[in-house]
């Protein structure tokens, strides 16, 4: 007896869809199935015909695929959510995701509109402490009663395209150069930038091996500089001939499981008493020499045990006083001469993780805190009450994953402490370009002082520093560099032909590639110029030097 092959029937497919419109496709094709089951028959033999139609019977129920939109967030259907491109979707199940509450959609969200929405300037208590009374006497005197008019730089003077492999995490201005920048990536290069000359620029591979997460320089030398970073070493580099040495290393056994893996974050240098303090994220604190190069005393417990400290600041008055912030949604002021596990003094909470705190410049007595709560808080004194914030402020910097933390930074050049600047996370249209700009805020009254942006930058700018002596700001975003100055500054720059942007590219790339393309990492977006014909942009590129030169 011949052998005979077993035919399995297919099911049928039955595709659902909302309109009425698109039901009717669906019925073109069952009359496509059924067409075909006609054509099967016909081609079978006669002897198996009854057998064929037998086990279509018997089949199995049709398999239905539904095509109906599926909300990305909430996992139901009828509507959608998320990110579609640059911009935000709000899920009409969750709260608002700019301000956390219920509601409303982050569209309709009114402190996306002010960001002095509900800030209630905080009340003058008269009290009578002592270091208040010494405050008032001694410290005040230095913050003007009036404020000065506010300088903003609101216009790229030069950049550094793809200068580094990966996204940026820190950046440090010169102590007394004014014009170099101190970069720090993921990778752990530490990058050397001279944006006055655009083309000076060199990068250190050698420094670490992973996310270089802060760096500061040593008080008695402007060419030496201590970083921290995730591979849990101390490094010293002298920025003249780039040699790296590591003045502590946490993991000397090496990798050992993420368990006991330690890694640095929150560094600051107390020049008084000569010490480099660090911490880890697993909440302790250390202190190295910087005389010696050597760790001193023991690790001492800062917050919660296993949470990461992510933030030292000493206070610029009083370098005794530290504050620190971590994932234990705590920031905590210390006393350095008695810190010892559970001694702090005080310890400001937070509903969600703390990116950043610091002492305000000036008068050392204000506080600012960015947290992933989309909150900004100040605290005006802190020889008042402490139990509270002065002032909450809205502001759009809680992010996923694959960016450096956003953290605000007081301007240092602002004698009136009330001025705060930090990148947007939420994407805003201007003019069909979806843009994340940098936010300037009157931390006093919560008001939107100005918000910086490019039609060219398309990308989120987390990582921003303040110039100390000049009306300069750096932007780190993604793996470029962006140096902004006031317009008025930057119209004489460009009649001297100086206004450049250097793009870093391999010698592998190719030179005809659109601009940002070819990114190793998963937050680099793209930067490129409007439109596709640069010479109808006034840009003119050399393909030799990779060098654009911008004609406003």
């Amino acid at each position: 007896m011949p052998p005979q092959t077993r035919r399995m029937a297919f099911p049928k497919v039955v595709i659902e869809r909302e309109t009425d419109s698109e039901q009717s496709s669906s019925e073109e094709d069952e009359a496509d199935v059924e067409q075909e089951e006609e054509e099967l028959l016909e081609s079978e033999k006669e002897g198996k015909v009854e057998e064929a139609l037998d086990e279509k019977k018997k089949g199995k129920s049709p398999i239905t695929i539904s095509l109906k939109k599926v909300c990305k967030v909430c996992k139901k259907p009828g509507h959608e959510a998320g990110f579609k491109g640059a911009t935000y979707i709000d899920c009409p199940m969750k709260p608002c995701f700019l301000c956390k509450m219920p509601g409303h959609t982050t569209v309709a969200c009114p402190h996306r509109v002010a960001t002095e929405y509900g800030v209630v300037p905080a009340p003058h208590k008269s009290t009578r402490n002592a270091l208040e009374y010494m405050f008032e006497r001694q410290i005040r005197p230095r913050v003007p009663p009036i404020k000065p008019a506010y300088v903003i730089p609101d216009q790229v003077s030069c950049a550094v395209i793809r200068y580094h492999s990966r996204r940026v995490t820190s950046l440090e201005f010169h102590p007394t150069k004014n014009n170099i920048l101190l970069s720090g990536d993921k990778k752990g290069q530490l990058g050397v930038w001279d944006f006055v000359k655009v083309h000076e620029k060199i990068v250190y591979g050698n420094v670490h091996s992973c996310i270089l997460n802060n760096m500061k320089f040593k008080p008695a030398s402007d060419d030496t500089v201590y970083a921290a970073s995730s591979d849990g070493t101390i490094s010293c580099t002298d920025l003249e001939t780039g040699i790296s040495v590591s003045l502590m290393n946490l993991n000397p056994d090496g990798w050992q499981g993420r368990n006991s893996w330690r890694m640095l974050y929150g560094m600051d240098i107390n020049a008084e008493k000569g010490a480099v303090l660090v911490a880890d994220n697993f909440g302790f604190l250390y202190l190295v020499d910087t005389r010696s190069n050597d760790p001193t005393g023991k690790p001492i417990l800062i917050h919660k045990k296993g949470s990461k400290v992510v933030g030292l600041h000493c206070n610029p008055v009083q370098p005794d006083l530290l504050l620190s912030c971590g994932n234990d949604h705590f920031a905590r002021i210390w006393d350095i001469r008695r810190i010892e596990a559970g001694s702090s003094i005080y310890d400001l909470a937070h509903s969600r993780v703390v990116n950043s705190a610091y002492f305000s410049p000036v008068s050392g007595s204000k506080i600012l805190s960015t947290s992933q709560d989309n909150r900004l808080r100040i605290w005006d004194s802190i020889f008042g009450n402490m139990d509270s914030p002065s002032r909450e402020i809205v502001h759009s910097h809680d992010f996923n994953r694959h960016l450096t933390a956003f953290k605000a930074e007081w301007d240092p050049r602002d004698s009136s402490e009330s001025l705060a600047v930090i990148g947007r996370y939420i994407s805003e249209n201007y003019d069909g370009a979806a843009l994340h700009p940098i936010d300037f805020i009157d931390v006093s009254t919560g008001q939107l002082v100005a918000e910086v942006m490019d039609p060219n930058i398309t990308t989120i700018s987390p990582v921003n520093k303040l110039h100390p002596r000049d009306d300069v700001l750096a932007s780190g975003s993604s793996r470029s560099l962006f140096i902004w100055k006031p317009k008025e500054k930057c119209e004489l720059v460009e009649q001297k032909d100086e206004g450049k942007i250097v793009i870093c590219a391999g010698a592998e790339k190719k030179r005809n590639r659109k601009l940002g393309d070819g990114s190793d990492d998963s937050d680099d977006d793209k930067f490129r110029p409007k439109g596709k014909n640069l010479k109808s942009k006034k840009y003119a590129l050399k393909s030799s030097q990779y060098t654009i030169k911008v004609k406003r």
